[in-house]
């Protein structure tokens, strides 16, 4: 995780010059290295691709309009996860209506030369599950489910992402879990 957006041997304010210039190239790379992260993570938070897809490009418009108000503080990626996760609670708190979570599994293929077509419904299947759940919990303890089982944050990123202790990341990620395994126990994806 810590190498996303950039090569090893480029330290984030190095980056961040090359970005706060308009660099080109650098504003390329940007969205090259975070564009698929950004996109799952929204994806998970909404539960639907083409919403995703339009809060992937809205964070990168508003990484863009607020380049120079980066905080050196924190690490670019932090930076860049905390404003996709807040886009996302956004759109999430201004929908109007309880959705039914469809998704569009031709999207999110899961076939394998090796797995049979019985395999792969039932993994299509679990997905969809999976998903129902996530979207039935709050945003606090599906953003912490995201970012430790989706994007593999540590516990020490996603208190940056978050701005939360590390102490309230690890307990709020134990209820977030048990929040989960209940809604899938329900949906009858796990057993007691």
């Amino acid at each position: 995780m810590a190498d996303v957006g950039r090569t090893n041997d480029e330290p984030d304010a190095l980056w961040m010059v090359r970005l706060r210039a308009h660099d080109a190239g650098a504003l390329n790379r940007l969205v090259e290295c975070y564009e698929h992260p950004m996109f799952n993570l929204a994806y998970r938070m909404l539960g639907n691709a083409a919403e995703a897809a339009d809060a992937t490009q809205e964070v990168f418009l508003k990484v863009f309009e607020n380049i120079a108000g980066y905080d050196p503080h924190y690490r670019l990626f932090s930076w860049i996860y905390r404003i996709a996760v807040n886009e996302s609670i956004d759109r999430l708190k201004h929908r109007r209506h309880a959705e039914v979570v469809a998704i569009d599994v031709e999207e999110f293929p899961l076939a394998s030369a090796d797995r049979g077509p019985e395999q792969i419904a039932g993994d299509a299947q679990m997905h969809d599950m999976i998903q129902t759940a996530l979207m039935e919990m709050p945003y606090d303890h599906r953003a912490v489910i995201v970012l430790r089982h989706f994007a593999d944050c540590s516990y020490a990123q996603m208190s940056e992402i978050l701005h939360i202790p590390e102490k309230t990341v690890k307990s709020r990620l134990y209820s977030a879990r048990q929040e989960l395994h209940g809604k899938l126990l329900v949906h009858g994806v796990v057993t007691a």
